[in-house]
């Protein structure tokens, strides 16, 4: 029995490169372009001793950063508030029918 090699062309980094970029030039093969826009960032000013107080929390709770820690926080009392509404919509409702 005989063996039969398969001989693998190997190609160079540049003819590599070359095709790259001839595939990536070659328009019919892109699709139509997605555009996604970046949320934009909140800033928001606190007192001093109340951002000193939330960087002592969040190196408590080991948070990677206060921005991290307060985010959460924000969005626990957003979720609690909104609770609250739709709480107080529906007690409302049901004493006005």
């Amino acid at each position: 029995m005989t063996e039969r090699k398969i001989t693998q062309k190997r190609l160079s980094e540049q003819k590599i490169d070359r095709m790259v970029v001839d595939q990536a030039n070659n328009d019919s093969a892109w699709e139509k372009p997605i555009r996604i826009r970046k949320t934009k960032s909140a800033s928001l000013s606190i007192p001093a001793g109340l951002a000193a107080r939330a960087a002592f929390l969040s190196q408590l709770h080991r948070t990677k950063s206060v921005e991290e820690w307060l985010t959460h926080i924000i969005k626990e009392r957003v979720e609690i508030e909104e609770a609250a509404f739709v709480g107080v919509k529906q007690d409302l409702a049901t004493k006005i029918d």
